[in-house]
């Protein structure tokens, strides 16, 4: 809860001094680089580091991994990187589950990560059905583990509960729309699912090749954050005073608001996420996937002749599901979000946003 409520005040302090904060983004990005490298040991696995004790092949998750994620992730908001925050929200619950687990059996242990997993998860968005099917379902593809499904669910419910009581925000959009699934609706939905899974393979395809193209050819980890984000921070400024810096919540707001959103919006978003996360700086890409989705559902409603909200609803779930790998979570996402009777639609758009395969995933170590 205080990682959320401090990371939403930066991306505030941000908004209001964008040409001071902005233009320091590379000397941020050094530092990054240096507590990483000086500092981080072990608990630079990050995501890799969780997935690899979720499939046993590793054992411990240092407890530094909290403040050096928490830290890093703030300088990249306030300075204007494009991230996200689940991320570290699944890092720190894993971390804590990870120092409990070690006085019981080996068989728990992984239990106990999966359920600090969906903990962050919840108490971040508030979701505590998508956090507990997105916490079985993410580390292997196809495979949930329902033996867990009991304490995870508390777990969820537990840390959802405490995050709303201590006042962190809860983001909800009630979308009342029936439409009837005629034939010509079940089409226009599967060709939508279809586009939002091309979306996002394509990020999580996008991320990976980027991130190994530029180690390859900056293999000076100082260089290439330096040189990149100098070129970010100039191009942060330049697109309307940092419209796309941050988590992306500004077009979430405007694609449920009625307010401007550009044709373009979901491309710079999802280009400037990858190249912020792709050079070294910190967060999660979870919150940008919702701000492309919903964005690109904008732009894409009035061609397929649905209602604006209904479509940026779908999107902002299925680009995330398409990105992740995951089938059950975007679903219930959409379904907490903007309501339980718009399941049908959220679950036909799943269905073909993953008809390309689930090969291509933001999560490099999750196994098949």
């Amino acid at each position: 809860m205080i990682f959320g409520r401090i990371l939403l005040l930066i991306g505030d302090v941000r908004a209001k001094h964008p040409l001071f904060l902005i233009p320091l983004l590379p000397f941020a990005g050094l530092f990054i680089i240096f507590l990483y490298q000086y500092y981080g040991g072990k608990a630079s696995g990050g995501m890799g580091l969780v997935f690899r004790v979720g499939h046993g092949q590793d054992k411990t998750i240092p407890k530094r991994l909290i403040p050096l994620v928490i830290i890093t992730t703030w300088m990249t908001h306030l300075f204007g990187g494009s991230a996200g925050r689940e991320g570290v929200a699944v890092q720190i619950g894993a971390t804590i589950s990870n120092f409990f687990s070690k006085t019981f059996e080996k068989d728990n242990r992984s239990l106990f990560l999966i359920t600090g997993m969906a903990a962050g998860f919840a108490g971040l968005f508030q979701t505590p059905l998508a956090a507990t099917l997105f916490a079985i379902e993410v580390l292997f593809v196809g495979r949930i583990r329902l033996s867990a499904l009991t304490p995870v669910l508390v777990a969820s419910y537990t840390a959802s509960q405490t995050s709303h009581f201590l006042g962190l925000e809860h983001f909800e959009v009630p979308i009342d729309i029936s439409l009837t699934i005629t034939p010509i609706i079940f089409v226009k939905l599967a060709l939508l699912g279809f586009l939002f899974g091309l979306v996002g393979n394509f990020f999580a395809f996008g991320l990976k090749k980027l991130k190994n193209w530029l180690i390859d050819k900056f293999p000076n980890a100082y260089l290439r954050v330096a040189l990149i984000g100098f070129i970010l921070a100039l191009t942060f400024l330049l697109l309307d005073m940092g419209r796309y810096s941050g988590l992306g919540t500004n077009l979430i707001e405007a694609s449920f608001n009625g307010n401007t959103i550009f044709s373009y919006d979901w491309l710079l978003k999802l280009v400037l996420t990858i190249l912020t996360l792709a050079i070294g700086f910190q967060g999660g890409e979870v919150t940008p996937l919702f701000a492309i989705g919903s964005s690109l559902g904008v732009f894409l409603a009035p061609i397929f002749g649905f209602p604006i909200p209904l479509a940026a609803a779908l999107g902002y779930a299925s680009v995330f599901g398409s990105a992740t790998s995951t089938f059950l979570a975007p679903i219930l996402i959409g379904a907490e979000i903007f309501g339980m009777e718009n399941l049908p639609y959220f679950f036909i758009v799943m269905v073909f946003a993953l008809s390309f395969g689930q090969k291509n995933s933001i999560y490099g170590e999750q196994k098949y």
